[in-house]
């Protein structure tokens, strides 16, 4: 039975700020959650208002008739399914004085409720006061967006801080470089543009923007100010359009007919981000001191608009000298002097502006809801708690990705041609797509894998070893005559055995390939890094399930040996490892270990891969989470972890694979259930909250730093989750099998039984 969460607030159609919020909320709500959560809305409405809902609308609340309230709450009681109740509040959502109705409901409803408070002014009245208070005596929780908010509420409602979230206004995933395509989009070729969005209201102080222009204008003959929204619709219901029609006479009497242009309708949010990847300074120009936060502003900040901003609560807990300029309240000679500073510095704007795509990433509708479901995840079956996988995307790859190989690093989701290339992301990269095109069969992967392949056979050098790195234009870096590259040595012997173990290549791809892997193995003999004889290991497997022959068996026990030579002079009853120290991609040594018990048979191998890789999970899952040695600071032996940071998607990838190879072989219901959890990382199942996949891009995102997610989207991460991606694929088909062979379990038993003997 899947559980249940309602949300009552107002909601699209009705053209609202909240019901825009919650619309957005819910919907990265269901493209994070499994499909097993239900999610269902109790829109309110002024009386009745006849709007045309989606499906997830099944109640309608009359907000003027207390006895609605009541008659809603004795429905969610019947409803075993529902879980939870989340109540978006604004004051003047509700009816009755300061919408006191609302207690109506409050009081009789049994299910668990938290409440978002989206308007907090300070120093309340009385009646608001004994409002707030009940509503919050019977929440489990409340939500407030800003800081500023939770203290208000601490110090003039008297809450307890313990029941207060601060769950910031979401915003959403835009790329970094979509400017181009939005000017011709709009048939806009020069100019610096402003812009105002929202539903105009006359606390949004448009006329502040206006006064200010013809100053702006003569040092900026040609500047453009967009205001983009229709009227609120309860402004249009008491006045009519007397403000719209008010700003559109004042900008007649300044002469800026040419200088300003209304956009007077409900934008859809794609020709919104449009609109603000065009920007160049975006206005905030609230005249009211006490709004606690505002969607418009959180939105232009991901959009990486500088921003100048009256100074609301929002506005100065965000904005700061890096992010943008704050004004004091309906001063237009401040906003004229502010514009033209800024419009005459390129490279502060770019610099302000790239300064609040980054500060607000942890904003992301994605993260809002992780933080959300967070809180609901108490009062959810564990078996209905599930992060949704998500389609897989080549987009990013294939951007990343020129005629000669993967670029190696990105500056967010643009590839950084001036790092050039490394042998490491391109043999990952042969592994992923090969499991891509095995798994898809899209000729469109032919040409990566022929890409990759080729720059592998480009790093080889006329002895069989490798280089590691190459420029974008092709040349060869000094770096790779001071660098120890065996690792990357192991990495294309890897790649190299795996794509050759696959049947479904054509003969000239499958020849370079074995010649190249033939000249590799000629000079391995010396090599004795963990990790590289590792990837040698996994190389040799594949390659003998290929081509069966002793030498390949030969070499994979020598390699094993030495492994477990590493192990027998480090290892004690406490530390069950192949060094005094964990470092990175510490999964690929024991499951190189499984991998020489599946090609040798010897039982030695299978002990030690199972002792040492269930030693390295007990330090890297803790409170259900994953977290993997940090590069912050190693993890030695005899010390106490470090919960620094650092932790970067290949660890993850790494043990992902790991976890894979274990459970399928051994059938042990843990590694299954911790595959689960270490996807779910990349999902915002870690320590920030955040999610480091990128669903815009299909890239992902360079790690978790101390300050939040370095939103950098490189090759190795991009990878790493692709390979992560790839693994979870042949879990969810089997899932969809299972739902649809009423005999699936029956069989799966034999198939292990079969196997044990």
């Amino acid at each position: 039975m899947k559980s249940k969460l309602v949300f009552i607030t107002t909601y699209p159609p009705r053209e609202c700020g909240i019901a825009t919020f919650t619309r957005d909320l819910v919907r990265a709500i269901k493209n994070q959650m499994d499909d097993s959560i239900k999610i269902d809305i109790c829109a309110l409405e002024d009386g009745d208002q006849g709007f045309d809902y989606p499906k997830e609308v099944n109640y309608v609340l009359d907000t003027t008739n207390p006895d609605k309230y009541i008659e809603i709450a004795e429905e969610l009681n019947n409803d075993n399914q529902v879980r939870a109740v989340m109540i978006e509040h604004e004051f003047g959502l509700f009816g009755g004085e300061y919408g006191n109705y609302i207690l109506e409901m409050i009081f009789i409803l049994e299910k668990p409720i938290f409440t978002t408070f989206h308007t907090i002014l300070p120093k309340p009245g009385e009646k608001r006061l004994q409002i707030v208070r009940s509503i919050a005596d019977h929440s489990r929780g409340i939500l407030v967006m800003t800081e500023n908010s939770k203290r208000i509420l601490i110090d003039d409602y008297f809450l307890p801080e313990e029941k207060i979230h601060i769950v910031p206004h979401g915003t959403h995933m835009v790329l970094w470089k979509r400017k181009d395509m939005a000017k011709a989009r709009f048939g806009i070729s020069h100019g610096p543009i402003l812009a105002t969005f929202g539903l105009l209201g006359r606390n949004k102080s448009i006329e502040t923007a206006i006064e200010a222009l013809p100053k702006i204008k003569k040092h900026f003959p040609d500047v453009k100010y967009f205001v983009l929204g229709k009227t609120h619709p309860g402004l249009v219901k008491h006045e009519g359009e007397k403000y719209r029609e008010f700003l559109e006479n004042r900008v007649k009497q300044l002469g800026l007919e040419d200088n300003v242009q209304f956009v007077n309708r409900f934008l859809e949010l794609d020709e919104l981000l449009d609109y603000l990847s065009i920007t160049d300074i975006y206005l905030f120009t609230s005249k009211d001191p006490n709004q606690a936060v505002s969607g418009t502003f959180s939105y232009a900040m991901s959009s990486a608009c500088p921003i100048i901003a009256t100074p609301i609560p929002h506005a100065k807990e965000l904005l700061t000298q890096d992010t943008g300029i704050l004004i004091d309240f309906e001063q237009p000679q401040q906003l004229a002097e502010a514009a033209i500073r800024l419009l005459k510095d390129d490279k502060l704007r770019e610099r302000l502006g790239r300064n609040a795509f980054h500060k607000t990433r942890y904003t992301l509708w994605e993260n809002v809801a992780t933080k959300v479901m967070s809180l609901f995840r108490p009062f959810i079956e564990y078996s209905n708690f599930r992060f949704r996988i998500p389609p897989i995307n080549l987009q990013h790859i294939e951007h990343m990705t020129t005629e000669r190989g993967i670029i190696q690093f990105a500056d967010i989701d643009v590839a950084d041609t001036s790092s050039g290339y490394t042998l490491d992301d391109n043999a990952r990269a042969l592994i992923a797509l090969t499991r891509h095109y095995e798994l898809k069969h899209e000729v469109s992967d032919l040409r990566l894998i022929n890409t990759y392949l080729d720059f592998i056979i480009y790093c080889q050098q006329s002895d069989g070893s490798f280089i590691n790195y190459v420029d974008y234009d092709g040349s060869i870096p000094m770096r790779n005559n001071v660098e120890n590259l065996d690792d990357a040595h192991g990495r294309a012997i890897w790649a190299l055995g795996y794509f050759l173990s696959k049947d479904i290549f054509q003969d000239p791809l499958v020849v370079k390939a074995e010649v190249s892997l033939q000249k590799a193995l000629k000079v391995i003999k010396d090599i004795h890094s963990p990790r590289a004889m590792s990837y040698i290991i996994k190389g040799l497997y594949f390659y003998n399930k290929k081509k069966e022959d002793e030498n390949n068996i030969e070499l994979i026990k020598t390699f094993t040996e030495r492994l477990l030579e590493n192990f027998n002079k480090v290892a004690d009853k406490q530390w069950y490892w192949f060094e005094e120290y964990m470092t990175y991609a510490n999964a690929v040594i024991p499951a190189a270990l499984l991998y020489a018990w599946k090609a040798t048979g010897n039982i030695s191998y299978h002990i030690i891969a199972k002792a040492t890789f269930d030693f390295l999970l007990s330090k890297i899952f803790r409170e259900g989470q994953i977290r993997v040695i940090p590069n912050s600071g190693w993890l030695k032996k005899g010390e106490e972890i470090n919960d620094g940071y650092g932790e970067q998607p290949i660890d993850v990838a790494c043990t992902i694979l790991a976890l894979d190879l274990f459970y399928s072989e051994l059938g042990e219901p843990q590694y299954h259930t911790k595959l689960n959890i270490a996807f779910d990382w990349f999902m915002g199942l870690n320590r920030l909250n955040q999610i480091v996949y990128n669903p815009a891009t299909g890239g992902c995102y360079d790690g978790l730093e101390k300050d939040g997610v370095n939103l950098n989207q490189g090759a190795e991460s991009t990878v790493s989750y692709l390979l992560s991606r790839l693994v979870m694929e042949k879990y969810y088909r089997e899932k969809k099998r299972k739902i649809s062979d009423p005999f699936y379990h029956e069989k799966q038993l034999e198939k292990l039984l079969n196997k044990q003997g």
